[in-house]
This record gives C-alpha cells, sequence and structure tokens, in this order.
C-alpha cells in the first residue's frame, strides 16, 4: 500500500490469483486478509489453547484468541499511529499465534523435540504454515491447499522470524518445505533478515500484551501480588529475578536491569497490586495499571521512531521501530515476574511434565497408526507424503492443531488403549 492509501499490487498479490469481489462495499486486500484471519478454524481453536494459566481454569484468565486480540488491538493503534495499513497490522497480531500448539511454550518445546527428524517444531514458522498450507480456505490449481491465500504484505507481516532454522538460535519463522512459499512472501524486500515495521510493530505489541497481561493475570490469580514487597525489600531475590530476565528476554546485563527494577517497584503504577483484593475497587486500579504501562509503552516506541524516521507515514521498510533501552528494560522484567513467580510456582512442573507426556504419546501413536486415526485434512496428505520425515511433520501438524482439551481427550481415547 502506497502513501496514498491505495494498495501497492506487490504488496496486495496473492499467492494464487483469485476472481476479484464486488461487496459493494469496496473493501481494502487487507480488510479481506483480517476476515479471513478472523473466520478462520484455526483463530477460533486459540480460544482454549493456554496463554499462561492452561485455558478454562478460570474465567478471567486470558487464552491465546483473547491474547491475540488484545496484541492485534495494541498493533493497529500503534501502526495507525506510525502510518502503517492499520488492516495489515491488525492481521498480524491476530495471526502471529495460530501456530501454537496445545499447552503454550511448553508444548512448543515437547513438538520441537519429538520433530526433531522432519527439522523440529516453531510456533512462529508453524503460523506460516497455517496460512499457507495448513487452513482451508483457498485451493491452488493443482487442486493443494493454498491455506488462507493473503496477500504478501500481510504474510510477511506475520513473520517475526524471517529465516529458517540455524545452529544454536531457537526461533526461526520457516520450515525447509514451506522455503517456496517463504521465497515469495519475501519478494521484492531488501533481503536477509530484515523484518517489514508492520512485523516489529506487531512483535513489540506482542511483548506488550504479553508482559503487562501476564502480570495482570498473576496478580488476579494470586501468584504474584504477595512477591511485590518482598522484592522491594530483598536484594537477593531482586538479583534472581534480573538473572532470569537477563538470560531469557533482555540483552543487557542483570546489574543494569537490577538498577531498572528498582526504580519500577517504586513506581507509583505499580502501588495498588499490592493490596489487590478482588474487589470491584482493587479491579479498577489493576486495570488502571494494565492501561497505564501499555500506554508508555505504545507511546514510548512511536515517539523514538518518530523522531529517528520521521512522522511518515511510515510503512513497510521505510523504518524499523525503535523501542528505548529502558523502556525494553521495564517491559522484559515484567516478562520476568510472570516466568519466576506464575509460570514456575510451586507444584506448576509436574503439570508441565504431564503436558510433555501428553504430546508425546500422541505423537508416537498417531505416528504408528496413521493415517486412520487422523482427521479427514490430514489424512490425505500423510498419504501423500514422498517419505518418513514428511509423514512425521503431518503427524506434528495434526498434533499442534488440537486444542489443549482435545489433546487430552486424543490421548485418553488413543495413547491410554495403545
Amino acid at each position: 500500500m502506497g502513501t496514498s492509501g491505495v494498495a501497492d499490487e506487490p504488496d496486495a498479490e496473492r499467492l494464487v490469483a483469485e476472481q476479484a469481489k464486488d461487496s459493494g462495499y469496496g473493501r481494502s486486500p487487507y480488510q479481506r486478509d483480517r476476515a479471513r484471519v478472523l473466520h478462520s478454524a484455526a483463530f477460533r481453536r486459540l480460544a482454549a489453547k493456554t496463554q499462561v494459566h492452561t485455558a478454562g481454569t478460570d474465567d478471567f484468565l486470558r487464552t491465546r484468541l483473547t491474547h491475540s486480540l488484545e496484541v492485534a488491538q495494541i498493533a493497529r493503534e500503534m501502526g495507525g499511529r506510525l502510518g502503517c495499513d492499520p488492516d495489515i497490522v491488525d492481521v498480524a497480531g491476530l495471526a502471529h499465534d495460530l501456530g501454537h500448539p496445545p499447552f503454550g511454550h511448553n508444548g512448543e518445546a515437547a513438538l520441537d523435540v519429538l520433530a526433531q527428524r522432519c527439522g523440529g517444531f516453531e510456533g512462529n514458522a508453524q503460523t506460516l504454515r497455517v496460512l499457507t498450507r495448513l487452513e482451508a480456505k483457498v485451493l491452488g490449481p493443482d487442486g493443494a491447499s493454498a491455506g488462507l491465500n493473503l496477500t504478501r504484505a500481510s504474510l510477511d507481516a506475520t513473520c517475526k522470524y524471517p529465516w529458517s532454522r540455524r545452529p544454536g538460535q531457537a526461533k526461526f519463522g520457516v520450515y525447509a518445505d514451506d522455503a517456496d512459499t517463504f521465497a515469495w512472501l519475501r519478494r521484492g524486500g531488501p533481503g536477509g533478515d530484515a523484518r517489514c515495521l508492520e512485523a516489529q510493530v506487531m512483535d513489540w505489541a506482542d511483548d506488550v500484551a504479553y508482559s503487562v497481561h501476564d502480570v495482570e493475570d498473576g496478580i488476579h490469580g494470586g501468584y504474584l501480588r504477595l512477591r511485590l514487597a518482598p522484592l522491594r525489600a530483598d536484594p537477593e531475590e531482586r538479583a534472581a529475578l534480573c538473572a532470569d530476565v537477563a538470560g531469557r528476554y533482555s540483552t543487557e546485563s542483570a546489574d543494569a536491569l537490577a538498577e531498572v527494577l528498582v526504580e519500577l517497584l517504586d513506581d507509583p503504577v505499580l502501588a495498588p497490586l499490592v493490596d489487590y483484593d478482588g474487589s470491584h475497587r482493587s479491579l479498577a486500579a489493576l486495570k488502571a495499571t494494565t492501561s497505564v504501562l501499555t500506554g508508555r509503552f505504545v507511546a514510548a516506541a512511536v515517539r523514538a521512531t518518530q523522531e529517528r524516521f520521521g512522522v511518515g507515514p511510515l510503512r513497510r521498510y521505510a523504518a524499523d521501530l525503535v523501542v528505548p533501552r529502558r523502556i525494553r528494560a521495564e517491559c522484559a522484567l515484567l516478562k520476568g515476574m510472570a516466568l519466576r513467580y506464575v509460570m514456575r510456582r510451586p507444584g506448576a512442573s509436574g503439570r508441565y511434565e504431564r503436558q510433555r507426556e501428553i504430546l508425546t504419546a500422541l505423537v508416537q501413536v498417531l505416528a504408528a497408526r496413521a493415517p486412520e486415526p487422523l482427521d479427514p485434512v490430514f489424512a490425505p496428505l500423510w498419504k501423500a507424503a514422498p517419505d518418513d520425515a514428511a509423514r512425521l511433520r503431518v503427524v506434528v501438524d495434526q498434533v499442534a492443531s488440537l486444542t489443549d482439551p482435545a489433546a487430552v481427550a486424543w490421548h485418553r481415547r488413543l495413547a491410554t488403549t495403545a
């Protein structure tokens, strides 16, 4: 899309040509993309997939679906302020987690181990696979699925990690057998590891939503509230938290993070969280904190980007998102609090182990019995697969598509009777 607001032909191109539709409302190609994601089965399934807490355990807590809606809202507002097409960043926010398997990042790690013979598993690479191959919407001339057949610009915006798997690097965005589609969607860009601005906006919106909202859920669930006051008083615990963050979420040193943490804990915006009791008044204070932190993180990125690249409109490869180091550190520290006090809370390790056991058993039993137990979407793909590695990829695709409750049910039905 050019700065005039008219879609540029290369950005709006689809892998499989489609007949033009005239609904009478003049929808843009990117509005159509957004509708396709919203109406997809993969998007609906996010309602029963884990964000941090197991889906369905508490009506207050977030799922992958609510998280994706929140990321899309943040990205749309931030991208709009920078001059991006708001529907492109909205699509990226809605679609960015479509490839996540049951049980969140724990399930992702388990499937990566199980899928080593076919190139591993990564949620972002799986998202590209869902969008361009697995989701049912458009067929190519050869009868093969083209997934949702989104535009080039929308697909590019979903690519948080636009590279294939590399030694020593956990994150990647494309499997080897999706390389041709990936090359098509990246055509016309600068090449290399460059990410379009819309992908960077989505990525930061994801970090903001992840950090702020997981802390909100942790406060409401009672896992984090009681930790804040001792954290202020205990330098050893602050050091341990900062070591966790430096090892997983931030390029800053633990010492540098410790300085930011002290100031963050003294920030008045966090003060109401210590006395949270679930009442209407405390819920309002909790939501106010969420709103202030989200606004702070978004505004800082918009302001810094415009200071470096101008007021725009900025889009595609015309600029990079600039996030001040201090803001990145604050965001990372909030993510670290959710990691240390929610995800690693007492008793969690046993549940995580059980989840890995379920996915391991499912992959093994489906690989042994396929194609009969596979869904009608996946059974023909398994029969057409040229070798064992390709057949394993189909089995992993099947398991990754399941919701948390479905994975448990399939395990009960198949693995316990093996």
